[in-house]
């Protein structure tokens, strides 16, 4: 089967690749980067506002680079690391922040932090008529506690004159922010307190008085202090955005995504448990049915593991929770070509030859559909990665690495260990058969299954719009979405009662979170996390935020152009590459139909069941894209194949003869992936639920189009068009 030189080449290369991977990953801890949803964090994408900057590129990059040195600034201030501040396309700028949640720095991001001194008007008969809006020329009027001060509109100090701004006390120990001014600034305080004693000076921030002091006499020292009834974390913002300086434009929280610590730590155990009882059912299975050869799949899962951990650290990517469900499904879908193989081998043994040359031509003969059917997996992981963003792009680059990997460790690997095995006496090679022989007449069910299939997508399609802004969620839709975890256990009823005697709040959704004793989940279309997390936090003993999602409806229009572009090309790739593998154009669009009904029906029973459309879901969508081409390839390639020797027969009984052949692949395939999909739904969190729920219907659709759809497509072309 193999020359021993040849072998021990191998052998050296796998050992060698399998040291240097675990030289790479290991302690894991330290080598694996931790996507924000599993450490905790804060995403932020800003939006500046470059109205006010001229339309030359040049100007307005500079502009852009002056605003992101002003935030990293401010966010330096707090003391975290590892913050990673970067430009995205014209005008917008990403912010994350791992293992922090406080929306402190938040909001200081969006703060101009454009800091004036304006003396306040004393003249009650003007502020009486600026009241009634009949404003005098050179002053504007601004909220102040129960009241408004009319104050002038020209500063007489502004940021440029401070210095420094630092963290200090009152004599009742209450905090408030010192002001210490540039020596010109110094003297211009030092005159404006010298000529208006007596009269009231405005600190503003941001066009809102953040004090009113009664000038009480000259005040040389070039200092100042802003008061009020701050709390420590106010008081440490404001001393954050003052040191920063104003930014050159305004910014606006596009999309902001936090994550808890608690949150993330309770994703990291549920993502793990899944990945472990996902993996023991595929292992117990592949042993059961195949034995030798399930060992020999098991090791090369183990590879799997291994080798695509290694490749996160070779590329510097982070595992998020969707990038641990990625891992889980490769782990999966790799199984599926060891069984391609093991059902060669089969066919092999049951034509009489000995396990050897079975084994050879198995593996040489099952090469081809490996790589045809997992290229257009890759093809549907290209795109999503393209158009994806944050933890959806995690999930895309395992996806990926695990097909690359699965197919080196599958062919490459798994030929070396036969060839071990065969040299070390092995002579037979026992395997379990559920469907032996089978002969069904697939062809015959053409019309009963675009009837029923026909019917499920037209009531499908139906109630998604009927659902109307409920079908999307917020990732699509824009609005806030916040969690929380309190502790003693409210019911839902008390918290709903809480926040509603709050009138500053909107109307809120509130319900609870199943899989987190105490835990709630609210929805809103403005951003109240502060407000709500406030009102909580007066009424509870314990309240840690766990997720803040806000996505405004500008990125929600961008996300939902993106999905779409996202599943357009990839149905586009992979009919192009149909079509250039197998030269024929009606394989190609009856694949393509085919994966078209796979994620209708999967949108349809996710609106049944009330799963929202989401970036998740559209993940589960592509991956379903290439599962359910994958399945369909392997037909086609065994068509090609037997067809030179069946050109008597007729389309009809070419086809039948090809999908009774790969009946048995394809149901132990669609059975593994089938495991670690319900290992996800049931241990992998409410998060991972309606991802797996869509991943369950669409790769049992999957296989239903492979046989009922895509195929009998093939011949209705043939019958029309030839």
């Amino acid at each position: 089967m193999i020359k021993k030189s040849d072998f021990n080449m191998r052998a050296m290369i796998i050992v060698g690749l399998t040291i240097a991977s675990a030289m790479y990953i290991f302690p894991l801890d330290k080598k694996i980067n931790l996507g924000l949803d599993l450490r905790g964090g804060m995403y932020v994408l800003l939006r500046a506002d470059l109205s006010s900057v001229a339309k030359d590129p040049k100007q307005q990059a500079k502009a852009i680079e002056g605003a992101v040195e002003k935030i990293r600034n401010r966010v330096d201030s707090y003391g975290v690391k590892e913050t990673s501040i970067q430009t995205q396309g014209d005008n917008s700028i990403l912010v994350q922040v791992p293992g922090v949640v406080d929306r402190d720095i938040i909001n200081g991001l969006k703060e101009m932090g454009k800091l004036e001194f304006n003396l306040v008007s004393e003249d009650q008969d003007a502020l009486a008529e600026a009241f009634k809006g009949n404003l005098a020329q050179g002053y504007v009027l601004r909220p102040y506690e129960a009241s408004s001060l009319l104050v002038q509109q020209e500063a007489s100090i502004n940021g440029s004159d401070l210095q420094e701004s630092t963290i200090g006390f009152d004599q009742y120990g209450i905090p408030e922010v010192r002001l210490q001014f540039t020596p010109d600034g110094g003297k211009k305080f030092a005159k404006v307190t010298q000529d208006n004693v007596g009269k009231r000076l405005a600190i503003t921030l941001d066009n809102k008085i953040m004090s009113a002091p009664v000038i009480n006499g000259p005040i040389p020292s070039g200092q100042a202090q802003i008061t009020g009834q701050f709390s420590m974390d106010e008081v440490r913002m404001l001393t954050s955005v003052l040191n920063s300086g104003a930014l050159p434009i305004p910014l606006i929280v596009e999309e902001e995504r936090t994550v808890g610590p608690l949150l993330g730590s309770d994703s990291i155990k549920r993502g793990i448990d899944s990945m472990v009882w996902g993996t023991t059912l595929v292992v117990l299975f592949m042993l059961a049915y195949y034995t030798v050869g399930g060992l020999a799949a098991v090791v090369c899962l183990i590879l799997d593991v291994l080798f695509i951990l290694a490749g996160l650290y070779m590329f510097r990517g982070s595992l998020s929770l969707p990038g641990i469900a990625g891992m889980v499904l490769t782990l999966g879908m790799a199984v599926d070509s060891n069984v391609l193989i093991y059902e060669r081998i089969r066919e092999e043994l049951r034509a009489g030859k000995p396990l050897s040359v079975a084994t050879k031509i198995g593996f040489d003969r099952a090469k081809a559909t490996i790589y045809d059917a997992n290229y257009t997996t890759l093809i549907a992981g290209l795109f999503l990665f393209i158009f994806g963003t944050g933890p959806i792009r995690g999930f895309a680059t395992t996806l990926c690495l695990g097909l690359i990997v699965s197919m080196f460790t599958a062919i490459y690997v798994g030929r070396t260990i036969f060839a071990f095995m065969l040299e070390r006496g092995l002579k037979k090679f026992p395997m379990l058969q559920f469907f032996p022989d089978s002969k069904i007449d697939f062809v015959k069910f053409l019309k009963p299954a675009m009837i029923l299939s026909l019917i499920v997508m037209a009531a499908g399609i139906w109630h998604f719009n009927s659902r109307k802004d409920a079908a999307y969620g917020i990732d699509f839709r824009g609005g806030q979405v916040l969690e929380y975890k309190i502790s003693p256990v409210p019911s839902i009823e008390d918290v709903r009662k809480t926040l509603d005697a709050d009138h500053e709040l909107p109307k809120l959704t509130i319900q609870d979170r199943k899989d987190i004793p105490g835990a709630i989940i609210i929805y809103s279309r403005d951003d109240v996390a502060d407000k709500v997390e406030k009102a909580l936090k007066a009424k509870y003993t314990t309240v840690d935020n766990l997720n803040v999602t806000t996505v405004g409806p500008t990125v929600g229009d961008q996300l939902r152009q993106k999905a779409l572009w996202a599943i357009v090309m990839s149905l586009l790739g992979i009919m192009v590459y149909v079509f250039i593998r197998f030269h024929h154009f009606d394989f190609a669009i009856s694949g393509v139909i085919a994966i078209f009904h796979d994620i209708i029906i999967t949108v349809a029973f996710a609106s049944f069941a009330g799963y929202e459309m989401s970036l998740l879901l559209v993940t589960a969508l592509l991956t379903i894209a290439g599962y359910s081409i994958n399945d369909t390839i392997v037909v086609y390639d065994r068509i090609r194949e037997i067809a030179p020797r069946m050109h008597k027969s007729s389309i009809s009984e070419i086809i039948n003869t090809a999908l009774n052949n790969t009946f048995s692949r394809t149901v132990i395939t669609a059975l593994t992936v089938i495991f670690v999909v319900l290992a996800m739904y049931f241990v992998g969190g409410e998060a991972l639920q309606g991802f797996s729920y869509a991943l369950l219907v669409g790769f049992i659709s999957g296989m239903y189009s492979t046989m009922f759809i895509a195929l009998p497509l093939v011949i209705m072309f043939r019958r029309k068009y030839l």
